[in-house]
């Protein structure tokens, strides 16, 4: 099976700690790594405003991560997780079709 390439682009909560931070970015690349997805890169693109509140927050720190897969397995255990993280307000899966 061929494999196909994913953007992942997570809001993360903008009161976090620089550590924790860095601890919740090192663990979501480690699931989508442990389930068989290639990362490309994994960064933060920047903190943004946001157009509505979301959990009475005005603003997050946008993350990016370009992935390729074979399969939906480490996507689909991406977005199952992240529904539960208090630290990540919204998530969102495009497939790429460069």
């Amino acid at each position: 099976m061929a494999e196909t390439r994913y953007e992942i682009t997570y809001i993360i909560k903008p009161d976090i700690e620089e550590e924790a931070k860095k601890t919740l970015i090192d663990r979501y690349d480690k699931i989508l790594t442990d389930n068989g997805a290639k990362i490309i890169d994994s960064k933060d693109w920047e903190k943004k405003r946001l157009a509505y509140e979301i959990a009475n927050y005005k603003e997050g720190i946008y993350h990016i991560i370009n992935l390729n897969t074979e399969d939906d397995t480490a996507l689909n255990e991406f977005d199952r997780l992240s529904k539960f993280d208090d630290n990540i307000l919204r998530a969102m899966t495009i497939r790429r079709e460069d």
